[in-house]
């Protein structure tokens, strides 16, 4: 297998799309978002990156094996622009794979025509918290503005230590070859999966992209969370533990 390896599994025509993307990261909150994107938006999938830099291995549903790897999913809206949807199961095991990677994501991003990008991602709170402000992150005043006013909040020295991963090298990266980039960060406790996070940070997508998308399931999700979470302080209180099944959605 060579270093990188760039399945084309469709090619449909995208009208002045935008690039989306949600891996792995704190609270799972990019890739919850993304992956609800494309649940609620009927993806197509457009292309798989495999390389040398993921983890090596696979995964297994019902027997089956998939190479780990990234996913481009093509979303048609009628409302606004067009979706590049990027997501996946792992990131780049070290710091060379991930400038590399990055350099390859955004080759398919420029192949389809995209000129904007939106990094979806959490930043720890180290609590539980009860309202979800979302921060953000850009490489141009244009963005600054549209999103201060969709309610983002930029905030000096935060996120603390900046922006690592994927998330951060598309705007590093991305604005060294003209995309215009920002990043959409929820807070989350860090210590959970957040759907009410992810439905932050989507909210806030939703506006300044212009489409408009359904948080049922997300809403019953963070219902299930809201449960654990409850039972996790009943826990601390010294109450009786909850059974195995009982933290089945803890992960």
């Amino acid at each position: 297998m060579d270093e990188f390896e760039i399945e084309t599994l469709a090619d449909p025509e995208l009208d002045d799309p935008v690039l989306i993307e949600g891996l792995p990261g704190v609270g799972h909150v990019g890739k919850l978002a993304a992956e609800h994107l494309l649940e609620e938006l009927d993806g197509e999938p457009v292309r798989n990156v495999y390389s040398q830099h993921f983890p090596p291995q696979v995964t297994v549903d019902e027997g089956r094996t998939k190479l780990a790897g990234a996913e481009f999913h093509a979303v048609h809206t009628d409302q606004g622009q067009d979706l590049l949807v990027l997501t996946g199961d792992h990131q780049a095991q070290d710091n060379r794979g991930h400038y590399r990677l990055t350099d390859q994501f955004l080759d398919v991003a420029d192949e389809f025509g995209v000129e904007r990008v939106f990094a979806l991602g959490g930043v720890p709170t180290g609590e539980l918290i009860e309202e979800y402000d979302v921060l953000g992150a850009a490489t141009t005043d244009a963005l600054v503005d549209d999103l201060e006013a969709a309610d983002v909040e930029f905030r000096e020295d935060e996120p603390a230590g900046g922006i690592v991963g994927v998330s951060g090298l598309l705007l590093g990266l991305g604005e060294r070859r003209d995309f215009g980039a920002a990043c959409l960060m929820g807070e989350t406790s860090g210590y959970l999966v957040d759907p009410k996070s992810a439905q932050a940070v989507l909210t806030v997508l939703q506006e300044v992209v212009g489409f408009e998308v359904d948080f049922g399931s997300l809403e019953d999700r963070a219902e299930e969370m809201e449960e654990v979470v409850r039972k996790i302080q009943e826990m601390e209180q010294g109450t009786p533990t909850p059974s195995d099944e009982d933290l089945r959605y803890i992960g």
